[in-house]
Formats: C-alpha cells, structure tokens, sequence
C-alpha cells in the first residue's frame, strides 16, 4: 500500500481479513511476518495507522479494538488514483496500463465503462 511501510501492510492485511475489530493480541497472534514482534511494536503500528486514519478504534474495557476504515479494494483503488495523479503524461500511462491487463481485467474495465462486447 502507497503510504504504508510494511508492517502497517501486514498488519492491515490482519484487519481487512478479520470479521470485526480486533485488539492488539488478536492482530500480534494472526501476522506472519516470519519474525516474532513484541505485543507493543503491534499496539504502536496500529496506534500509527489510527493517527494516519487507516483504521477505527474502540475502546473495550482497558483496551482498544481496532477495525479497518476502509476495505482493501478501496485503499488499492484510492492508491491507484493517486499514482495517476501523480503521472505528467495520463493518456501514456492509462494506454500502457490498459495494453498490459489480462483479458480478464480488460473485460472488466469494459463493463464498468459501458463498453462491453454487450454493449454494443
């Protein structure tokens, strides 16, 4: 994710897969980051991306769970759009951008723009 280094990555990854908020032991227990990290290096991250605004949080007792504000495809497409805003030339890179997707990809765009073979 633009913006975010990548223990706030994984640890979104944890929020985004999760089915509500969170605490700090939940997310600790679900990373895999292929090292062990202390229970407070997790609560900095997430306290981290709340004041960044990437997620929620709720206080529960003594502790706070925390809940992802937006989905992943959201947070991809937000990426996305700033990438494109950020370009000098747009028409060379959404033309490069639309010759390297698959199939599949292309058929997507067409439909969510109204040009599917269907369409016509």
């Amino acid at each position: 994710m633009q913006g975010l280094g990548e223990l706030e990555t994984a640890v979104m990854e944890v929020l985004w897969r999760g089915t509500g908020p969170l605490r700090v032991r939940d997310v600790l227990d679900a990373l895999d980051t292929g090292r062990k990290l202390a229970y407070t290096t997790v609560m900095t991250v997430l306290d981290n991306l709340h004041r960044k605004g990437w997620v929620t949080r709720q206080l529960d007792g003594r502790a706070y769970r925390y809940l992802a504000k937006t989905s992943r495809e959201d947070a991809v497409a937000h990426a996305l759009r700033e990438l494109l805003d950020s370009a000098t030339d747009r028409e060379s890179v959404l033309l490069k951008f639309a010759r390297s997707v698959s199939p599949q990809d292309s058929a997507v765009l067409r439909r969510a723009l109204g040009d599917s073979p269907a369409d016509r």
